[in-house]
């Protein structure tokens, strides 16, 4: 597992370049562009299970949801941040990737630490230190489970009408 380290207002642009909008759309598409401008490295090192550490307003820009599905795509397993922007909140919310608002566990992340996460007790390590975060509610964690919302839905219809 690889820590990845970034700082405040990483907007959608620096997650996915606006100038492929119109022309990726599916995750193999969008992976390889994944933070292009901001760390060129990261699409070809990036592996499932790595971690996201940022700052302050994560993801804030354009309503775009290519960002959301590049990171899930490529196997991100939580983003934590000071904050997040709230349209890109509900976009990971719906593809069921994890964000953890933690701003005590950003600040004491230093290079070389590892991370682990426990999300039914709500706690997260940072090298020997340990945070809390408030438990995720249940039904957020039944879409990560399922898998994003549209998979949720799928479930609960089936079960509902067979």
């Amino acid at each position: 597992m690889r820590i990845w380290r970034y700082g405040d207002d990483i907007n959608t642009d620096m997650l996915f370049p606006g100038k492929y909008t119109y022309t990726c759309s599916t995750p193999d598409e969008i992976k390889p562009h994944l933070l292009e401008d901001l760390d060129p490295e990261f699409a070809r090192k990036v592996k499932p299970g790595d971690i996201i550490v940022a700052g302050k307003n994560f993801g804030c820009g354009s309503s775009r949801e290519q960002p959301v599905v590049g990171l899930k795509a490529v196997g991100i397993k939580a983003v934590i941040a000071e904050s997040f922007a709230r349209i890109f909140y509900r976009a990971a919310i719906n593809q069921g990737l994890l964000l953890i608002e933690s701003a005590e566990a950003v600040k004491a992340y230093k290079p070389g630490d590892k991370i682990s996460i426990d999300i039914d007790k709500g706690r997260i390590t940072v090298g020997d230190k340990e945070f809390s975060f408030p438990p995720l509610p249940k039904e957020i964690l039944a879409i990560r489970e399922a898998g994003g919302l549209l998979n949720y839905t799928r479930e609960k219809l089936r079960k509902l009408y067979g």
